[in-house]
């Protein structure tokens, strides 16, 4: 299907495509404005699918969140994710038949028992049965005074009797190294502005689950300060954003994440070529501006 462009700039940002603007800003437009399509990805949808696990298991009273219940709903939901995105299924071609290199079952199954493993991985880190998120799959959004629109999905919300309020997020690959630790924080920081300008109320804790690895949860305490200016970082880079937008120059960035990116034939620093610009530029006329009529 051909993709179609936007009929009118972005408006807002979310953790995601900020962190795409600060990684390659043409991996930005390629996403937000020319909208090209990206195949799904195996460890991608394999976090998607923990993620509903995890979500799904505080459905039922603390005392039946055990490992062994979370288990039983990983491949009900895999089916549920089948059902209503059915391209998924092209992860795993020919998935009745043994692959290359899965000596122990098919491509689906060890994808399935990797799943598991991560589900398994989150009860030597968090117990659940302590645990009572007041949300799961929190949609937020605010706009600042700046008129930027904030927008995002927290995975969990804890909130303490006394009222402190704890933001939590899975991640199904390993905790990163000091080096980009900070950045990981960032989308955390995010999430806490968008509460504190929604809410009025200051996460007191911000968490980040890895369940890969070894597993890890990595905390931070927000402050003021901190919101502050994670409020100024991300009005200067949608500042930036616009600029880009107006003039369409979206530079390509080579980084460490190249290797898996589905846009490497609209990249020059592969060879490739990135399509037009959708959105007019300046002293750019338009069908319309030329009177002509479809």
């Amino acid at each position: 299907m051909q993709n179609q462009p936007l009929t009118a700039a972005p408006t807002g940002l979310s953790p995601s495509r900020a962190g795409d603007f600060m990684t390659c800003p043409l991996l930005y437009r390629l996403r937000v404005i020319d909208r090209l399509p990206e195949p799904p990805s195996a460890a991608a949808t394999r976090g998607t699918l923990v993620h509903a696990v995890l979500e799904r298991l505080f459905d039922h009273e603390p005392g039946e969140r055990t490992p062994e219940r979370a288990l039983e709903l990983l491949r009900p939901q895999w089916e549920r994710m089948l059902a209503e995105k059915p391209v998924l299924a092209e992860l795993f071609p020919g998935n009745d038949e043994q692959s290359p290199g899965d000596e122990d079952g098919t491509a689906v199954a060890k994808w399935l028992r990797d799943a598991e493993k991560l589900v398994g991985q989150w009860f030597k880190l968090e117990d659940p049965t302590r645990l009572h998120p007041v949300e799961r799959e929190l949609y937020v959004e605010t706009v600042l005074d700046s008129g930027l629109l904030l927008r995002g999905y927290i995975d969990r919300v804890d909130v303490a009797p006394t009222g402190e309020v704890r933001l939590v997020d899975y991640k199904t690959g390993r905790a990163p190294s000091r080096d980009f630790e900070g950045k990981a924080m960032f989308q955390m920081k995010f999430y806490a502005l968008v509460v504190w300008r929604l809410k009025g109320v200051i996460p007191r804790r911000l968490q980040l689950v890895y369940l890969g690895g070894g597993g890890d949860v990595v905390t931070y305490d927000p402050d003021e300060a901190d919101l502050l200016a994670t409020e100024r970082k991300l009005k200067a880079l949608w500042e930036t954003i616009t600029k880009a937008v107006a003039t369409g120059d979206f530079p390509a960035t080579k980084n460490r994440l190249c290797d898996w990116c589905d846009h490497q034939s609209s990249c020059p620093e592969f060879g490739g070529t990135p399509p037009p610009y959708p959105l007019p530029l300046p002293g750019q006329q338009t069908a319309d501006d030329e009177g002509v009529v479809g």
